[in-house]
């Protein structure tokens, strides 16, 4: 788990107020789920899920793991969309029909549903990779497969993202 520090003066400060007020996931971690359909979760991400977290269908039919204070965020940002829109309509169910809360347990395992473990794809080999503010839990051979074309892609990008603003 990394929290961001930047520098001010002579002194550093963590830069929280910049990142948000949630640490940064980073890293891709290979496991295995275990025949309750549990997975262990990097000892990293445990402190900022000690409340519980909530997974839910993720893009790419990977799963997204939120801590509740970020789903929080994600939940008042959903509730901004029009409900007249179709498409949100549909994004909405999906996301929310999926999604379900747990908490890890004394071994920093959680609990995927097997609603969750069918859409994803997950029988038995798994990775869990921190996606800054979020977690993702994919299939192994669907990780493997999507990386591989993603990291074609990240090396041939041109040109920088820009932030749209209002």
């Amino acid at each position: 788990m990394w929290r961001g520090m930047g520098h001010s003066g002579a002194q550093w400060r963590t830069v929280d107020a910049i990142v948000g007020d949630w640490a940064v996931f980073l890293g891709e971690y290979r496991h295995t789920l275990d025949p309750k359909g549990r997975v262990v979760l990097p000892s990293d991400f445990r402190p900022e899920l000690a409340e519980g977290c909530v997974i839910t269908k993720g893009q790419e039919r990977c799963l997204y793991v939120y801590p509740l204070a970020r789903w929080a965020q994600e939940v008042e940002e959903m509730n901004l969309l029009s409900r007249k829109d179709e498409n949100v309509r549909f994004y909405r169910r999906a996301v929310y029909s999926g999604a379900r809360q747990q908490l890890l347990d004394a071994q920093g395992r959680v609990m995927v549903p097997e609603q969750l473990r069918a859409y994803a794809g997950l029988e038995r080999d798994v990775v869990v990779i921190g996606v800054a503010d979020m977690i993702e839990i994919w299939d192994q051979e669907s990780w493997d497969e999507f990386s591989k074309s993603a990291d074609e892609y990240y090396a041939s990008i041109k040109e920088g993202f820009t932030e749209e603003r209002a």
